[in-house]
């Protein structure tokens, strides 16, 4: 018995200091509130982010249920590009096509160059990880005429 239960306590002490995903809540949504999928749009190109049940934070912050926005443009939707199990478990990158709003931003204004561009949302924790459950949008595409 002290055997089980010392196997069990290493157990629990290794995954407690491995860390891992945060959850979200089951019912969380992001969301485009602005532009909708398919819509015709000028540059600069206003993009609101909305988000239920769950709420915003900036990066950084450990509060059980929030987290802040990421927007993903002109790539595959998360997890299924090149580096899709990494930015699920170890976080996602910074540049052109990740965009991090790390202070909490709900909206954003970008000239984008005219033609079709996809755009998804996604929610991550404190530091940059998409949560174990991941939040994420939709991908829609716009044109920018």
């Amino acid at each position: 018995m002290r055997i089980i239960f010392a196997c069990i306590f290493c157990l629990v002490a290794s995954v407690a200091q491995a860390g891992g995903p945060t959850a979200s809540n089951p019912d969380a949504k992001v969301y485009f509130v602005q532009p909708s999928d398919g819509d015709t749009v000028t540059s600069p190109v206003t993009i609101v982010f909305g988000l239920s049940g769950m709420g915003v934070a900036p990066a950084g912050t450990e509060k059980e249920n929030t987290g802040h926005h990421h927007l993903l443009i002109d790539r595959p939707p998360l997890g299924q590009g090149e580096d899709g199990a990494d930015e699920l478990s170890n976080g996602l990158p910074s540049d052109a096509h990740h965009m991090h709003f790390g202070g909490g931003q709900t909206e954003v204004t970008l000239d984008l160059a005219p033609g079709p561009h996809t755009l998804q949302l996604v929610l991550g924790d404190a530091g940059h990880v998409p949560h174990s459950s991941p939040v994420v949008s939709e991908v829609i595409t716009i044109t920018v005429e």
